[in-house]
């Protein structure tokens, strides 16, 4: 590596234009970037790192923003370039894997075709020969069976394979610079060490530079040399990457790294069984031909024995598919099952929906993602007391309002919010909400669907903190659903790791982390990038 700077952002200042004027957005923002260097550009939503990711590559409104400061690109000053001269720099010199795939690819064309303009466009290939390359892209970034796979829609593939594609996109002309915004924020643990060990495997041998813009602090430890620290618009540390995790300067950097969940679930005396689930089974049948026969069987879960003691919490780990969720859904009655579900000494399972509708009260769940599953046309106090409604809780109006107003402040809301609707929150504060609205009811059980996954570092740590609060003030149980293993390191009694299914493994969680037994365990925590001390140990070849 030289001392020649790639990307040098100097004194970068960015307006959006509103409709109460000008709002500074980013505020003299400096940053360089080495030829094969790995940089990460670190903040919480809001802090501007994609926004200065849109910066440089001129992909923001003109009319829309006033923008001051340079953007040196191979010496180009790119905000002074004409439309004609950017082009020849956006996916050829400098490309970028933008967070969700699925709203980046364009659903009526196949990925073939997506792949095979910017090489048609940039390269001068003919379609034949872009084709060919294409699919020899889809297989360097692991698509299985590519030269079929590159007919295919986006809606067709995993979200890792979309992201694969992703990166085959951004491959494809050879970049010297790869902006990799939150690369891997919606994947399982052992998809994001795949993506992970393929962007910087690909970066060495293109000697290739990357800037890194993410919220996990614990791939920035392993992957960049250097690092930005962004909060509200502003560059408030940056410095070798060792440097800033072992001695962090700035107060807000300090906070952030404070929010990386760490060590273990205190020890807690465990209480007596409140759920007994024994040979559980949820099998989906797969049905072909005219007269719609069964020709086989998804075994979401299959064959699953638990014990879920009062007052614990119960971590369930495991890839997409694994059937973590489907086995929530079972517990809830909310799938239908075969085998045992007995809730404190009363089979579940033989409960018509007359008899399990008083139960469902002391049973709550909160969903992955609070803004499909609150509805847009129900104000907050609607929301919480919906249930309250449906259980004939809290009395008359006024008293359930009340109530309303008191869940409200114990998830650290104003009760003012009582009036407002979910858009018009954070998605911090849309999770409290969905929380809210299960407290409420005073369960005894609450299922938690992985509740932090879409949050940034320090809205999780509040999440969390928030989390054993109410467990400890109304001595509920949780069955905490994630692929974030450090979290539920840091908050489950007992863990159980699923695949394909099945439970293959599962135990108290001090002991399953320190000495895990099963080939499949030892590989997803690996994937995690956990060693025995619940350290990051990076995809091979990892800087830092």
């Amino acid at each position: 590596m030289t001392n020649q700077k790639l990307l040098n952002i100097h004194d970068l200042e960015l307006d959006f234009k509103t409709d109460e004027g000008w709002s500074r957005v980013l505020d003299r923002v400096n940053l360089t970037v080495k030829p094969g260097e790995t940089v990460a550009l670190v903040g919480e939503s809001g802090s501007g790192k994609t926004v200065t990711a849109l910066a440089i590559l001129q992909l923001l409104e003109r009319s829309a923003t006033r923008m001051a400061g340079r953007i040196e690109f191979e010496g180009l000053n790119l905000p002074e370039l004409p439309e004609r001269a950017l082009r020849r720099v956006r996916g050829n010199r400098i490309a970028m894997i933008f967070q969700e795939p699925m709203s980046s690819l364009n659903p009526v064309y196949t990925i073939g075709d997506q792949l095979v303009e910017p090489l048609m466009i940039h390269r001068r290939m003919n379609r034949g020969t872009a084709r060919d390359f294409a699919v020899d892209l889809l297989e360097r970034t692991g698509i299985p069976n590519p030269a079929s796979r590159v007919d295919s829609f986006p809606h067709q593939l995993s979200g890792g394979q979309r992201q694969r594609v992703m990166i085959a996109m951004a491959l494809a002309c050879q970049p010297a610079l790869l902006i990799a915004d939150e690369p891997t924020t919606a994947l399982d643990v052992t998809i994001q060490a795949q993506i992970l060990r393929l962007i910087f495997d690909i970066q060495r041998e293109m000697e290739m530079a990357v800037l890194l813009i993410t919220h996990d602090l614990n791939m920035v430890k392993k992957c960049a040399e250097r690092i930005y620290i962004m909060h509200r618009g502003r560059v408030v540390e940056e410095g070798q990457t060792r440097t800033i995790f072992s001695n962090p300067r700035d107060p807000y950097t300090i906070h952030l790294l404070n929010s990386v969940p760490k060590g273990e679930a205190i020890a807690r005396t465990p209480g007596p069984p409140l759920l007994t689930v024994r040979n559980l089974r949820c099998h989906f049948p797969i049905k072909k031909g005219f007269f719609r026969r069964t020709v086989a069987l998804v075994k979401a879960v299959d064959n699953v024995t638990l014990t879920i003691r009062e007052g614990s919490t119960f971590g369930l780990v495991g890839e997409s598919g694994s059937g973590k969720t489907t086995l929530g859904m079972c517990l809830l009655r909310l799938e239908q099952s075969q085998g045992s579900i007995e809730y404190r000494g009363q089979e579940l399972l033989d409960l018509n929906n007359r008899r399990m509708r008083p139960l469902r009260r002391e049973l709550q769940v909160v969903f992955q993602d609070p803004f499909a599953s609150l509805s847009p046309r129900l104000n907050v106090a609607q929301i919480i007391g919906e249930g309250l409604t449906a259980h004939k809780l809290g009395g008359n109006k006024t008293q359930r309002l009340a109530m309303v107003e008191e869940v409200l402040r114990e998830v650290g809301l104003p009760p003012e919010a009582a009036e407002r609707y979910p858009h018009e929150f954070s998605g911090g504060q849309r999770q409290r909400i969905a929380i809210a609205r299960a407290v409420v009811l005073n369960p005894r059980l609450l299922i938690l669907d992985e509740p932090t996954s879409a949050l940034d570092m320090t809205i999780q740590a509040q999440i969390i903190e928030l989390l054993k609060k109410l467990q400890q003030r109304h001595n509920m149980t949780y069955i905490f659903i994630s692929h974030d293993l450090r979290t539920v390191r840091a908050l489950a009694d007992e863990v159980a790791v699923m695949q394909n299914g099945r439970v293959v493994e599962a135990g108290p969680t001090q002991k399953l982390f320190s000495d895990p037994k099963h080939p499949y365990t030892r590989a997803l925590f690996a994937a995690a990038f956990l060693d025995s001390d619940g350290a990051a140990t990076g995809p091979p070849g990892g800087n830092g």
